[in-house]
């Protein structure tokens, strides 16, 4: 399907534990579609967090085929997947991630580095972000100069400079109070209004209402995959 970002198919991940063939993914088949907001959910041991880091390019599966925005990464070479984490994944942490002794202008231009485009263009991209988070008034201050919510505001300019096929978050909320989390959670409603594809890993249920979609896992599998109607959305 031409507006499939993520297609998954009968995913497997398992670890050897000593003699023992540890089972952690069973199978999992998931369509995800290009302005789709999920949230995927699950209790500890459920399988979220190797799904998360396999949707994010940072392991591979056991089996099974994942396509991401056309390209076949189910396979693919850690020099290979780094490429296409730069590319297609804006990653947004619970811990911010920030480098301490770069300003948050600094910050969030670091991927467009990598990516090979010159600093001038760099620099000017990183603003424009900063600008989507209203973070400009704090551009040229470091981590240690900011509060929670704003270093998590400059990890999602960061996650969104590259203008990447998917943001995936995950528990992006786990480190800020309340008031700042749904604040968080309002930057997050505004990137999807604007066409982004968001997966959100949470296990906190008033986050996931801010989703349209919320996919559960339970011992490696598929347990429900619910689409919300549109007014019970927060």
């Amino acid at each position: 399907m031409a507006d499939t970002v993520i297609h998954l198919e009968e995913i497997k991940k398992s670890y050897l534990m000593g003699k023992q063939d540890l089972q952690v993914l069973k199978g999992i088949s998931i369509d995800i579609l290009r302005n789709e907001y999920v949230a995927l959910m699950g209790p500890s041991g459920s399988g979220k967090s190797t799904l998360m880091n396999i949707l994010g390019c940072l392991d591979s599966p056991t089996s099974g085929l994942y396509i991401l925005n056309g390209h076949d990464v189910s396979q693919m070479e850690d020099n290979d997947l780094a490429d296409i984490r730069n590319k297609e994944i804006g990653f947004v942490f619970q811990q911010f991630n920030l480098l301490p002794r770069l300003s948050a202008l600094e910050n969030v231009a670091l991927p467009l580095v990598y990516a090979g485009i010159p600093k001038k263009e760099r620099m000017e991209m990183a603003h424009e972000v900063l600008r989507k988070v209203d973070l400009t008034d704090r551009s040229h201050h470091k981590p240690n100069e900011l509060s929670g919510g704003q270093c998590q505001r400059v990890a999602i300019a960061r996650a969104l400079v590259n203008n990447p096929s998917i943001i995936l978050a995950d528990e992006p909320t786990g480190n800020l109070d309340t008031k700042t989390s749904h604040e968080i959670m309002n930057i997050f409603a505004k990137i999807h209004d604007e066409g982004n594809t968001v997966v959100l890993v949470t296990h906190e249920e008033d986050i996931s209402n801010y989703a349209k979609r919320v996919i559960r896992l339970r011992d490696g599998v598929l347990e429900s995959d619910k689409t919300k109607d549109a007014s019970s959305v927060i």
